[in-house]
């Protein structure tokens, strides 16, 4: 039997791009008349000329999106050039090293550190498929210490997954949503920061929990039939390198500098009456910082100039998928407002929700984002796509933007646990020797928690607001 293969993000985009330019010739035209900040005023929806979309108009949709995205686009390649650097130096994959030497017959403690250290990268820079090259240098070490596959296995992807799901400033997520959602990166961050701390914490405990219920007994491991051949086959690797050198050390500070300016760069303290200066920084000056931090650490770390080029290039060459996912992403918005009916969507949804409390609104948004994240894995494309249509229905029900913002990525990081379509998921369990079906056997009540979690939160931050 011929397997069903899930279509690519690319391949779904143009789909529904072409989806859209169709309804433009059956969706009524329309307008609302907007305030001064670009937001729609509520009950000044009319009726305008249709500007049905041809086939033509498909094939310039992309185009013109990256036109519009370019901002976004180009911050995410200066991103991977960052990173393709970073990588480069190996201070990342030292650093591991180096604190797993030392906790060497503490192993127990491996868990909440470690799990807290992916969470740092998922919540600041969205590591998640850069969490892939951890599998090989985590597990010997975990299942030597008397746990499962299932133990080490969690420590990356549910570390990095609680980090991705509280994104305070991920670029990939919060980053690219906050931008289409015309709000600062730095708005809700601190329900952000509160979501990533609880969902860590649950994340560290059920981990935590499990791997000493392993440990006593190994039959109750979920992977307890394969327990003899796992020991075999994850030795023990002493040859790791775990001497941090001065340019390990240079490029570390460089790293974290970069990220600490970041997150200080687009948080308003103005709007919070705070005595700090506001930087007020957005897309092209964070794109400058990755870019200048990229070439210090070069030059600090002694790389020669190809190296630090190559690096670079195949940094970003790494992300250019995702530049391209953003410019068809946006190619829908463009369809849709040149065709004249996201307003009419829009006016859909105003008079669907008039009489929605924001609780209501804000439960249909964080469950829609669920399906939503299945179609379309790519958080940036989801973002790019649905933050034009749905962050401004928020208006109209009274709920602030960045809470939308917030619902995507936490519905979003919640799926990226648990999706076959994620190369991530799948590529980490293939590398752990889990089964999905067995893996899915183990995560669903921690899913559950950390549905009821974030979701909580976010309802809680209305009610307190």
């Amino acid at each position: 039997m011929t397997k069903i293969k899930m279509p690519s993000a690319y391949t779904i985009l143009i789909g529904i791009i072409a989806v859209v330019a169709f309804l433009t010739w059956i969706i009524p035209a329309g307008k609302y008349k907007y305030e001064a900040d670009s937001e729609p005023i509520p009950g000044s929806y009319h009726r305008v000329e249709p500007n049905r979309q041809n086939i033509g108009d498909i094939a310039i949709a992309p185009l013109n999106g990256f036109y519009e995205a370019i901002d976004v686009a180009a911050f995410i390649l200066m991103v991977g050039g960052f990173l393709g650097v970073m990588s480069k130096t190996k201070a990342i994959d030292v650093g591991i090293s180096n604190i797993v030497k030392k906790l060497r017959g503490k192993e127990k403690l491996l868990i909440p550190i470690l799990m807290t250290l992916f969470a740092l990268g998922g919540t600041t820079f969205g590591m998640w498929e850069e969490t892939m090259a951890f599998y090989p240098l985590i597990l010997p070490i975990i299942v030597s210490a008397g746990y499962d596959t299932v133990t080490a296995v969690s420590v990356i992807m549910l570390g990095a997954g609680a980090g991705v799901l509280g994104s305070t400033v991920n670029p990939f997520a919060s980053g690219i949503a906050s931008g289409f959602a015309g709000v600062s990166i730095g708005d809700g961050i601190v329900v952000r920061i509160i979501i990533l701390i609880a969902v860590l914490a649950a994340c560290i405990l059920y981990v935590s929990s499990y791997a000493e219920k392993v440990k006593n007994n190994p039959l109750k491991s979920v992977v307890a039939d394969m327990h003899d051949d796992n020991i075999k086959h994850f030795a023990m690797n002493n040859s790791n390198d775990t001497i941090l050198r001065l340019s390990h050390k240079t490029a570390l500070i460089i790293f974290a500098a970069t990220f600490l300016l970041m997150v200080y760069s687009v948080i308003p303290f103005s709007s919070f009456g705070l005595p700090f200066y506001t930087l007020n920084w957005w897309f092209p000056q964070l794109s400058a910082l990755f870019l200048v931090s990229a070439v210090l650490m070069g030059l600090f770390c002694r790389l020669s100039e190809e190296t630090l080029i190559n690096s670079f290039l195949a940094g970003a060459a790494d992300l250019l998928g995702v530049s391209f996912i953003i410019g068809i992403s946006r190619g829908i918005t463009v369809v849709m407002n040149s065709g004249n009916i996201t307003d009419t969507m829009l006016h859909w949804g105003e008079t669907a929700i008039s009489t929605s409390s924001s609780i209501f609104f804000m439960i249909i948004t964080y469950l829609l984002y669920i399906p939503f994240s299945f179609l379309v894995p790519s958080s940036s494309g989801l973002a790019t796509l649905s933050m034009p249509i749905i962050a401004p229905l928020a208006d109209f029900s009274g709920v602030a933007r960045h809470l939308v913002v917030t619902a995507f990525q936490s519905a979003n990081g919640l799926v990226n646990l648990i999706t076959p379509t994620s190369a991530v998921v799948m590529g980490g369990l293939a590398i752990g020797k889990i089964p999905f079906e067995r893996w899915i056997k183990y995560v669903w009540k921690l899913v559950l928690m950390l549905f009821a979690i974030s979701l909580i939160i976010i309802l809680l931050s209305i009610w307190l607001t």
